[in-house]
């Protein structure tokens, strides 16, 4: 047997919004819509940018932005240590093959 949905409520931009998600996702909802909220509220009071709808999708440009940014420093951190294991191996079988004292 499944388990219920989580019933939540959150508010962002003084509006209030039902949502229905697995138990073991409510926390992460509450902080995603909290860190929504935010960011929409942070563009709303910068004065450039009216309408709710407007703001909504200027902060899922920035979150997108964010997310993408996030994604090419991952994947780049990701090469780097490819590339650091890679020589650190290389140096292991050298020095064992050689029979010598490695130095890290």
């Amino acid at each position: 047997m499944s388990e219920e949905p989580a019933r939540v409520s959150v508010r962002i931009l003084e509006k209030e919004y039902q949502f229905a998600c697995p138990s073991d996702e409510k926390n992460d909802l509450i902080r995603s819509a909290e860190y929504l909220n935010a960011r929409m509220k942070q563009i709303r009071d910068t004065g450039n940018v009216v309408g709710t709808d407007r703001i909504a999708v200027m902060a899922a440009l920035n979150l997108a932005n964010d997310l993408l940014k996030g994604r090419s420093r991952d994947q780049s951190l990701e090469s780097q240590v490819g590339t650091r294991l890679k020589n650190l191996r290389e140096r292991v079988e050298i020095a064992l093959e050689d029979g010598k004292q490695l130095e890290l």
